[in-house]
């Protein structure tokens, strides 16, 4: 192979060696860097006559999540800017799917687990809004346990990555729940002039940020990769700098799923977090354990993360193309940030049948005119009963020592009732927000286990 290329680039030379006496060589070099380059450009494209598309998304816990269609299939991906490539999960629930051109592979991430079998598909074609991609390749993960779905209380079937983002500017309006794509030949230089700009660096097709996280002895800089698949506000790598015994500044916890598995480690709060002109105090941050990063290929001097919490509070502009990110803060920005103070996480896990009574009275009554100012109305009621199937939620993490553990709640229990109002009616990730919402709410839950409905009560407790 290398002869041959070797041998054309010789030929080519001669080529352009007769052709500069007739001054057209720079027609054949112009001619064949458009023929061979430009041509070849892949990924996501707008169609050549459209500037930009809007697309409204779904905000659930911080995060992204999109609608797409993979081989004419309507599925919904979380948009994550922490990976280099696009991910399928669920597979099995989506028996009409087709995959192209499957081989399988392996892949690792976060978590305490290894890797993790795959199949790399190639020449999908992947449409988001008004951007299609006619041969997009992704990673299909099989393992049930790596289903996002059930902690998210929406469907995930999947993440966009690198792909999605390298051929637009792209504008996450996280107010408006908009996502707008721009094609980079009908716009400016500078998308937002209101914005602050900043200059990324890349790893790995990963955007890294450099801000400054306080310690002890006053700020510091730091190199975060940023994660808008996190729904943290912060993962820093190391905590010797900021975790203390005397006093206690942290508790340890459930972080989160990732792709090797569960994620543990401790969480706390830095004093300031300043991204430009932009300043953040106390800041939720969360401390890995180191079971957790074996698996990442460390960039330079990266630090950790800077995840959703804090994209959340801007309207934010990413511009691969030019290694910028533009920031402007919106009305989110002063709010503070939370943290589960129940120490429960909840998830879906199968379904339950749920029976909800509903009263009717009939057209039939009779009435008593004894008199112009009584009139007796008798009404005959009778009970509506509809039966249908909801998702059954249950504890699926329990931090040791918490509000809910003192109060006896469990592993495995399943949750019927919130302050007397049944779950089913309420969203997953509205559930989630009640339990960081305020310090000093009494929760009272209605749970199930083993056959038996019990009671518990606890008050939402400031850890930090």
């Amino acid at each position: 192979m290398i002869r041959v290329l070797l041998l054309f680039f010789f030929i080519l030379e001669v080529m352009v060696y007769e052709l500069k006496k007739q001054r057209i060589y720079v027609l054949l070099c112009v001619m064949f860097l458009l023929g061979s380059w430009c041509s070849a450009q892949d990924g996501f494209l707008l169609p050549t006559n459209v500037k930009k598309n809007r697309i409204k998304f779904e905000l659930v816990n911080n995060l992204v999540i999109v609608p797409v269609e993979l081989n004419g299939t309507k599925l919904s991906f979380l948009l994550d800017t922490g990976v280099n490539t696009s991910l399928l999960f669920s597979v099995a629930e989506n028996d009409s799917l087709e995959l192209n051109n499957a081989v399988p592979t392996k892949i690792r991430g976060l978590g305490e687990g290894g890797s993790v079998e795959a199949l790399r598909s190639m020449h999908n074609t992947l449409q988001v809004g008004k951007a299609v991609d006619k041969s997009h390749s992704l990673y299909v993960v099989f393992d049930e346990s790596l289903n996002f779905s059930p902690r998210m209380g929406v469907p995930v079937h999947g993440i966009l990555g690198y792909d999605f983002f390298k051929n637009f500017i792209v504008k996450i309006d996280y107010v408006s729940n908009v996502l707008t794509l721009y094609n980079p030949d009908h716009i400016s230089e500078n998308p937002c002039r209101k914005c602050e700009e900043f200059e990324l660096s890349f790893y790995a097709n990963k955007p890294f940020l450099n801000v400054k996280i306080s310690e002890e002895l006053g700020l510091s800089n730091a190199l975060l990769l940023i994660d808008s698949g996190s729904s943290d506000a912060l993962w820093i790598f190391r905590e010797d700098a900021h975790i203390t015994e005397m006093p206690k500044n942290y508790f340890e916890d459930y972080l989160g799923l990732g792709l090797s598995g569960s994620i543990f480690g401790k969480r706390s709060k830095i004093d300031a977090l300043q991204i430009g002109v932009y300043d953040l105090t106390k800041v939720s941050t969360s401390f890995p354990d180191e079971n957790a990063i074996k698996n990442i290929v460390f960039f330079k001097q990266r630090e950790g993360s800077l995840g959703a919490a804090v994209l959340k509070r801007f309207t934010v502009y990413f511009d691969y193309k030019n290694q910028r990110m533009y920031l402007k803060k919106n009305s989110n920005f002063k709010k503070p940030f939370y943290y589960n103070m129940a120490g429960i996480v909840l998830a879906h896990d199968g379904t339950v049948t749920v029976k909800d009574v509903q009263d009717y009275r009939s057209g039939s009554f009779n009435l008593n005119k004894s008199n112009h100012n009584n009139v007796a109305v008798s009404l005959p009621v009778n009970a509506s009963y509809n039966f249908f199937l909801t998702p059954r939620i249950v504890v699926a993490e329990l931090r040791a020592d918490s509000p809910a553990a003192k109060a006896g709640v469990e592993k495995g229990d399943t949750i019927l009732e919130i302050n007397g109002k049944p779950v089913y009616k309420q969203k997953l990730y509205e559930l989630t927000a009640f339990f960081s919402s305020k310090a000093g709410k009494t929760v009272h839950l209605l749970i199930e286990r083993n056959g038996a409905t019990l009671k518990k009560k606890f008050i939402l407790t400031k850890v930090l």
